[in-house]
Formats: structure tokens, sequence, C-alpha cells
């Protein structure tokens, strides 16, 4: 199925770096969606009546929203590819979407927004390990 992301792709000019272009697809969709369950999540959480109880929830999940609207740019820029430093970018997301996906896991069963919220971290994260094994 075609993308915007995968159509961004197949327009850039030059090589991809040797990069897995389904695999990079994939990734940067995965934490654009990530990024909004997680700035959507710490709203919802925000307008629990025990909003006391998930500050944990909702720094965390802006954490993740943050660092996976960082790692999706990082990903769309294709000039200049640096393979250690989309390394680093791909291991700190996958290890804050685990964090989230922990968290949010923690009160899945009261909050639906946090299971939905940990499932898209458990995604994520999953397109990150997968993309950083592409990398060789």
């Amino acid at each position: 199925m075609a993308t915007t992301v995968k159509d961004m792709l197949d327009t850039y000019p030059a090589d991809l770096g040797g990069v897995d272009r389904e695999k990079l697809a994939r990734c940067i969709e995965e934490c654009v969606a990530c990024a909004q369950a997680c700035t959507a999540c710490a709203d919802a959480c925000m307008s629990e009546d025990m909003v006391s109880e998930l500050t944990t929830c909702i720094r965390t999940n802006a954490d993740c929203a943050d660092i996976c609207g960082a790692t999706a740019a990082v990903l769309s820029r294709r000039t200049g590819y640096d393979a250690n430093v989309t390394r680093a970018v791909l291991q700190a997301c996958a290890t804050v979407c685990r964090a989230c996906g922990d968290e949010c896991e923690r009160h899945a069963g009261r909050h639906g927004h946090c299971r939905v919220c940990a499932e898209a971290c458990r995604r994520c994260a999953q397109a990150c390990d997968d993309l950083i094994g592409s990398l060789g």
C-alpha cells in the first residue's frame, strides 16, 4: 500500500545508503503513530479522576512522544546519512518505547488509552529493532 512516507522515499533522488526501504518506511510510520498515541495518552491521563496516580505515565508518554518524533525526523533526512547516528537514535527510541509500553501496560486494565498506547509503543520498538538489524 502506498503511503506518503513510501512515496517520499521513492522520490528521493539519491541512494538511501543501503538501508532497507520497506523497514525504513515502516519505522518512520510507526514512530509517527507512536508519537501521536503517546501525546493522546498523556492528554487522556490528565483527564482521569486519579491523575496523581498517572504522573509517571504522563511523563513517560511525553518523553516517548518527543523521542519518536525526533527519530522520525532523523530517519526522514537521508542526505549525509550516518549509520552510527541512525543506530544510536533507533536504540534510544526502542528503549523509550519499551519503557513507555511497560508503564502504560500497568494501567491498561483500567484505561483503554493506555492499552492502545502500549500497543503502539511495542510496534514502534519492534520497527526500530528491525531497522537496526538491517543496518549491518
